[in-house]
């Protein structure tokens, strides 16, 4: 990391949320993982090692801030959850969890003797579900999905035994159970035998089992899968019964639901770590796959101050156990060509299993790492799942056998361009641009994917089928498709009402959001946040790239002006003024924009009195911890700066405030004591 380069760092940030968010969709959309949780843990990691090295080159696609995997056109229809389904951050060594509860204290500004309890349990490898019950009565039943939006699985649900139907007891008017729906291992091991006997594909795992089974249009099949369900939480609730986590858990386990056995309060670090090894003890011996164990502050009252980070809770952590190791050998080497034109290496392997899952691919990720372990078709190599590093392959067995070396490609596969690194880069890109046909059609999908113009109906296999017939090269021809109708209807899947539905979502479009349309574009470094924030100070595409043509021409103001937002960095001014700077995607440009007309660009705000503001807090804080009131800041819209400057609109300032105070004052700028600060924040909620 400390020889690490922006621009490698950039890279590598980029590469890894591309990764991840496939293996996301493979995982949580598609049941059909390729690598095991340890390597996709390993993943995440570097990921946010990277992004604590260099924070502003967080890309608005970050794994960071996302969780799960967004529901796809689903027959089970989907469900909006009421309150988000987190995931959990990781920790893989006590030092760790040490560090974890050390945050915890400092974020409640307790002193560090102060005990903080903490539940603990084992975390069951499954299928998250959330329940709901109206009046003690099951009214539906949901997946995770993306974190806001899951698959309504209400009907297979009710085949699951230890879920009822309804609650024994008193319950609230409205409470949401959530916990993970799993399959036993005697159970997937019996149900796998029964598939080879009838010759049908075995699952890969009892997680991929248990999602595939409760993920059936057929509840008649889910009904016929031996499905489990353990409860480790809740959603929305009118009331909820108890003020600390261990309580509600034994409540929801007197309603009926199965909660751990092994759930208990831990009132030290060391309590903690022990029962982690406790657990780790016992893992061989039960009845279902677990992967880790649980941590959350035990009152409820501090979780709801502590609250959230992107995708997380900042009072529940999960510690993962050793990852495993396995060998195998490379049986060849693809190379993939990716819409920015970079060209990885796929290792096809000999399939081995790891960790439950059965792995036949791996990334190389690019022709250093390839140097570095002397890998070559044929090589015998060791695959680790280990936490705290990336490389798939950890270890070439055959490296000194004599082979010839794999010659990395200087040429494109798809389309013979050639095929450099930028200085300063590691990864070998195709510079045919839009001429590559690799490029053309990822570029395409992405302009019409859901974060981007989310056009219903232009998918990746219409996509590839009227580019193959020369109808798409570039986004404006999408806007040009409606000339093609009669071309269009007749052929296999295209009937007179599909060929219309097409057509009249591309017209729908046609006054598309511009911050949409600017990610569209696929400009390198551009993500979603960073086109939205882009917009926000320009409103305008013209005015943009006016900006950007300046900066590429060495404007000193021109770029002091995209420095100055916030998240758009040194890498992302580069990527604007190169994008600009090439005749073709001026050409690409001109086309699109004279086929689509955006309007300008308008700030949404939330109804706060701070809204939109940039607010500095400064002294002593003497009823939360620094790091609370700047949560609560951007909880309201706000912006919660270090420093003061002609740019601050509030400062909220405690005892003991200094220089910042008088440069208030110097800037005529306002300033409120806590108890002020804290009237604004009970209004806003």
């Amino acid at each position: 990391m400390p020889d690490l380069s922006e621009a490698d760092a950039a890279n590598e940030l980029m590469r890894l949320a591309r990764q991840i968010a496939r293996h996301d969709r493979l995982y949580h959309a598609d049941d059909a993982p390729e690598i095991s949780d340890a390597e996709y843990d390993a993943l995440v990691r570097r990921n946010a090692q990277l992004e604590a090295a260099f924070p502003h080159l967080i890309r608005a696609d970050s794994p960071s801030r996302k969780v799960g995997h967004e529901v796809a056109a689903s027959p089970l229809g989907k469900v909006a959850h009421e309150v988000r389904m987190m995931s959990l951050d990781n920790a893989f060594s006590d030092e760790e969890v040490e560090e974890f509860v050390a945050r915890v204290r400092r974020f409640l500004a307790l002193p560090v003797d102060a005990e903080v309890v903490m539940t603990a349990e084992d975390k069951i490898d499954g299928l998250s579900c959330s329940l709901r019950y109206e009046g003690g009565r099951l009214v539906r039943a949901a997946t995770r999905g993306d974190g806001q939006v899951g698959e309504d699985v209400t009907a297979n649900v009710a085949h699951i035994r230890d879920i009822p139907q309804v609650l024994s007891g008193d319950a609230p008017a409205v409470f949401e159970i959530r916990g993970e729906v799993y399959m036993a291992k005697a159970d997937f091991a019996a149900l796998n035998t029964a598939q080879e006997e009838k010759g049908e594909k075995l699952f890969a795992n009892p997680r991929n089992a248990a999602a595939g089974s409760l993920r059936q249009k057929d509840a008649s099949v889910t009904a016929s899968r031996p499905l489990r369900f353990l409860a480790h939480g809740w959603g929305a609730a009118s009331a909820v019964p108890g003020e600390a986590q261990f309580d509600v858990m034994r409540q929801i386990a007197a309603w009926g639901l199965p909660v751990s056995p092994l759930l208990v309060r831990c009132r030290s670090v060391e309590a903690m770590v022990a029962h982690f090894r406790e657990i780790g003890v016992q893992r061989p011996g039960l009845p279902y796959d677990i992967d880790g164990v649980v941590y959350k502050v035990d009152r409820l009252d501090w979780q709801e101050r502590l609250g959230f980070v992107a995708k997380a809770p900042r009072w529940g952590l999960a510690r993962k156990f050793p990852a495993e190791r396995a060998e195998t050998v490379i049986e060849a080497i693809d190379i993939q060509v990716g819409r920015t034109g970079k060209l990885t290496p796929v290792g096809r392997l000999r399939p081995v299993l790891v960790g439950g899952v059965t792995v036949t691919n791996v990334t190389l990720h690019n022709r250093d790492e390839i140097g570095r372990l002397g890998l070559r078709v044929g090589d015998r190599i060791v695959l680790q799942r280990a936490g705290d590093v990336i490389p798939q392959v950890v270890d070439n067995l055959t490296r000194e056998e004599p082979r010839e070396a794999y010659a990395f490609p200087d040429h494109c596969p798809e389309c013979q361009s050639e095929a450099v690194a930028e200085e300063g880069e590691v990864d070998v890109r195709c510079t045919g641009g839009l001429i590559c046909p690799a490029q053309r059609v990822e570029r395409l999908r992405h302009f019409v994917s859901r974060g981007a113009l989310d056009i219903e109906g232009l998918g990746e296999k219409t996509i590839v089928e009227f580019f193959g017939l020369g109808w798409l090269e570039s986004p404006a021809d999408i806007f040009r498709l409606h000339q093609r109708r009669s071309e269009i209807v007749g052929r296999e899947g295209w009937k007179d009402k599909s060929v219309d539905n097409l057509l009249a979502a591309i017209e729908a479009k046609r006054s598309p959001d511009a911050a949409r349309l600017l990610f569209g574009l696929g400009i390198r470094h551009v993500g979603a946040v960073t086109a939205r924030d882009l917009m926000k100070r320009f409103t305008t595409l013209p005015a943009l790239r006016a900006v950007a043509e300046q900066a590429k021409a060495e404007d000193i103001e021109a770029a002091a002006e995209l420095l100055g937002i916030e998240g758009v960095g040194p890498v992302v001014v580069e990527a604007l003024g190169d994008f600009f700077h090439e005749p073709h995607n001026i050409a690409v440009w001109e086309d699109l924009l004279s086929e689509v007309a955006p309007p300008d660009y308008i700030v949404e705000t939330r109804a706060s009195a701070v809204a939109g503001k940039t607010v500095v807090f400064t002294g002593k804080l003497e009823t939360m911890s620094r790091d609370e009131a700047k949560a609560q800041a951007e909880a309201l819209g706000a912006r919660a700066a270090g420093s003061v400057s002609a740019k601050t609109d509030l400062v909220v300032a405690g005892p003991g405030a200094g220089s910042k105070l008088k440069q208030a004052a110097a800037l005529g700028i306002e300033v409120i004591d806590e108890a002020a600060w804290a009237d604004i924040v009970k209004a806003a909620g």
